[in-house]
């Protein structure tokens, strides 16, 4: 090998380690943010009625179950039923669904409040629908994927506690197929007065959409 072709290689080296190294810092950025056992800073949202929409506005709330979802993603749209069923299972047992759309409307135009506001009225949404534009709610929670949940619940301080992140349950596609219901499972759990069997699994979805920083 010639020394033109060795200082080739040597620059191609050099890049393909600068791209590895800013790809690693950028999904650490991404999925930095709350674990199990953390406890969660309230959130201020606009929703698609119009009005804003915190944790703060359910005094007796047992728990949540919080899923960062969106329009646009094939994921998220075979799960949309899904969702909408657990709110109707788990809302009046005190533990309400609050979804939020974190996509940068700039790449998924589909993503916009209008966009959102349609969707949650053509599938009569019993759960507030909320933008977060500035997608810092996201990140604090370290949601990476549409869908991505997380269940949380009341302690004896009225603070609200990370209990279970991830998957709603084990068949993405096929609401058919489902064998394993994490997100039902982790709430009956908690409502029995027990901590979730499964506390983690790895979500299945569309990555966010985040803004050019």
């Amino acid at each position: 090998m010639n020394r033109s072709m060795k200082k080739t290689m040597l620059m191609i080296t050099g890049l393909l380690v600068v791209v590895a190294v800013l790809y690693v810092n950028a999904s650490e950025n991404v999925m930095e943010g709350y674990e199990v056992g953390d406890y969660v800073s309230d959130f201020k949202l606009p929703s698609t009625t119009g009005k804003t929409v915190s944790l703060s506005d359910y005094p007796d709330a047992k728990g949540f179950i919080v899923v960062f979802t969106c329009n646009t993603c094939p994921y998220a749209k075979l799960y949309e039923d899904r969702v909408i069923e657990l709110d109707k299972k788990f809302r009046g047992k005190g533990f309400p669904v609050i979804a939020i759309n974190p996509n940068d409307v700039g790449q998924k135009p589909g993503d916009s409040m209008d966009e959102m506001a349609s969707q949650a009225k053509a599938k009569s949404y019993s759960f507030p629908y909320l933008r977060d534009d500035t997608q810092e709610v996201a990140k604090a929670y370290g949601a990476a994927k549409t869908p991505h949940v997380y269940v949380l619940n009341r302690e004896s301080a009225g603070k609200f506690k990370v209990e279970y992140i991830g998957a709603i349950d084990d068949s993405p596609r096929e609401a058919a197929d489902v064998q394993e219901t994490y997100v039902e499972d982790a709430v009956n759990a908690l409502l029995s007065g027990n901590k979730p069997t499964v506390t983690n699994q790895r979500a299945i979805g569309c990555t966010i959409k985040w803004k050019d920083v």
